[in-house]
Parts: C-alpha cells; sequence; structure tokens
C-alpha cells in the first residue's frame, strides 16, 4: 500500500509538473526577452526599433511630461528592480528624480557604471555645452551640453545603433536580428528624412522663439534659427521685463512663430503672439505627447505638421 501510495503520489506530481510546464511555457518564452526600462518615451521608441519582438520595453516618464520633473511613484520602483537594461538619456536631465530611484531599487544590474546602465548621450552630437563656469545664477543649465539631442534624426540613428550594439553585446544569439532591424530602421529614417526635409525647404532660415532651450538639435538639422526664449534663463519662469524685451526683438527680426511645450503655461506665449502678431505652436517635444504620436517618425511627422502651417500661415 505505501509503494502504491508512493507511486501515486509521485504520478500525481508528475503530472502537476507537466500541467505547470505547459502553463508556464508562455511565461517561459517571454522571460527570454531582454527587460528594458528607458528614462523616456523617445529612448523607448528607438529601443523599440531596434529591438522588436525580443525585448520588453517600458519608460517611466510619459511622453506629456516634463522629463526634468517626474514624480517618483513606487511603480517605477518595481520596473527597475526587474529591469534588465536601463538607457537613460543622461547630460543631467533625470538628475533630480531618477538617481534615488536607481539606488533604491536594489538592482544591482542597472546601477551607474554597471552593464545594465546605458547613457545614450554617448552616441549623439551634444550642443550648447557651456563655455567656462556653470553657476545656479545662470538658471538650469546642464554643464554637460543640451539633452534634447534627439529631435535630430541624425542622432535618432546613432542612438538606435548604440542601443542595437548594446542589444547583440547582452543578448548574443539574437545579435543579427537585432543588426537587421537596425538596418531596416536606418533605411526607413532615411526615406523619412528625405521627405522631411523637402517639407521644411521652404522654410530654411525662419526665425522662432521658443518656451524652453529644447528645440536646439531640430533647429539645426532643419535650417530654422533660434532668436530666444521665453523663460529668461532655462528653469526660470517669464517676468514682465524681459516678455517685454523678446516681443520687441521678434518686432524687429520679423519673428512670427513661438514654439511652447505641452507641460509649460500658455498666458505668457499668448500674449507675445498677440502683440508679436505670431502664431504659437505647442509642438511636441517627445513621443507619446499625443495619443496618435506613437513612435519617432510620427513625432517628426506631427512637429513638421505643425510648423509648416504656423510658417505658411506667417509668410
Amino acid at each position: 500500500m505505501k509503494i502504491r501510495s508512493t507511486v501515486r503520489s509521485f504520478g500525481v506530481l508528475a503530472g502537476l509538473a507537466l500541467l505547470a510546464g505547459m502553463i508556464l511555457s508562455p511565461v517561459a518564452a517571454e522571460a527570454k526577452k531582454l527587460n528594458v526600462v528607458t528614462a523616456t518615451t523617445d529612448m523607448a521608441a528607438l529601443a523599440q526599433e531596434v529591438g522588436g519582438d525580443k525585448v520588453s520595453i517600458d519608460s517611466i516618464a510619459k511622453g506629456y511630461q516634463d522629463p526634468h520633473f517626474v514624480e517618483a511613484k513606487p511603480s517605477f520602483l518595481l520596473k527597475l528592480r526587474q529591469a534588465d537594461l536601463l538607457i537613460v538619456v543622461g547630460l543631467q536631465l533625470e538628475i533630480g528624480w531618477l538617481p534615488p530611484l536607481i539606488t533604491q531599487s536594489g538592482n544591482a544590474r542597472v546601477q551607474v557604471g554597471a552593464n545594465g546602465y546605458l547613457d545614450a548621450s554617448q552616441f549623439a552630437e551634444i550642443l550648447d555645452v557651456p563655455q567656462g563656469t556653470v553657476t545656479r545664477a545662470m538658471g538650469d543649465v546642464h554643464p554637460l551640453g543640451n539633452p534634447h539631442y534627439w529631435l535630430d534624426p541624425d542622432n535618432g540613428r546613432r542612438i538606435a545603433r548604440g542601443i542595437a550594439n548594446k542589444f547583440a553585446e547582452m543578448d548574443p544569439s539574437d545579435g543579427a536580428y537585432f543588426q537587421q532591424r537596425f538596418q531596416d530602421f536606418d533605411k526607413r529614417l532615411s526615406s523619412a528624412e528625405q521627405k522631411w526635409n523637402t517639407e521644411m525647404k521652404a522654410y530654411r532660415g525662419r526665425k522662432v522663439v521658443t518656451y524652453h532651450r529644447s528645440f536646439p538639435n531640430f533647429a539645426k538639422y532643419f535650417g530654422l534659427e533660434v532668436i530666444g526664449y521665453v523663460e529668461p534663463r532655462p528653469g526660470i519662469p517669464p517676468t514682465p521685463s524681459h516678455t517685454i524685451e523678446i516681443i520687441q526683438q521678434m518686432k524687429r527680426e520679423n519673428c512670427r512663430v513661438v514654439l511652447v511645450e505641452p507641460y509649460f503655461d500658455l498666458k505668457t506665449p499668448q500674449s507675445i503672439g498677440r502683440e508679436a502678431n505670431a502664431q504659437v505652436v505647442v509642438y511636441l517635444p517627445s513621443v507619446g505627447g499625443e495619443k496618435q504620436v506613437t513612435n519617432y517618425f510620427e513625432l517628426f511627422d506631427y512637429d513638421i505638421g505643425l510648423l509648416t502651417k504656423a510658417f505658411s500661415a506667417t509668410q
């Protein structure tokens, strides 16, 4: 009886093990994916382009949020705790909220300097690198350069290549897949660049004012000139005296477009627009700023559509 009971128990356990294997097999397959967390939606979009279905990607900041100021949540710790790789914008863009989350996550893989920590700024052309000493009196100046570098398609290409190489390093068995994904992205991006440059060609040299200093890479690539900012200094709210100066400058230089990120108050920009006879355009600095903008290509399509319309209306 004891032997039969043991055999019966073994049979039950074996059956349960087989059933568990059948139930968990999709989970096991899912577990093979690289678990990637990004600081922003733009890094997530580029990582998805080259990672395809071999990676699982989640962004901490949302596209409609100011990436300088993100409210930390317990759910972010869980994301970081489970991550194989963390991709950050760098250049101190996330310095106000991400470092404590990384430390508190307890995940050795994604600590600064670890193999699972990737600073995407190393792949990009960086503009606005301050010369000399940087002080708080200058506002929220980034001492290592402007971190809004992804708004240049050439930088998007460089970042995607760097991420593909990192994926291949972490998952050599799928290395060829990641490289093929990058090659496909590169071809599609080259085609899109031809279209975007054609659409923007007539407006090269046009002058704009932006709220924050988040536009230099886009402006350089498409030949626009940023003549001033609604903020008197980065991160400093507009003052009446500075607002008057901007209005006067726009009138002198025939600047008829003010660009505003979606997370800033429109009151002052609209006042500037009225006084300077200019159009105020709420453009998107990030993927996901609007529901229909779900990838890197759609981000440029959306912003170029807004700009060409505004430029055409203010000839």
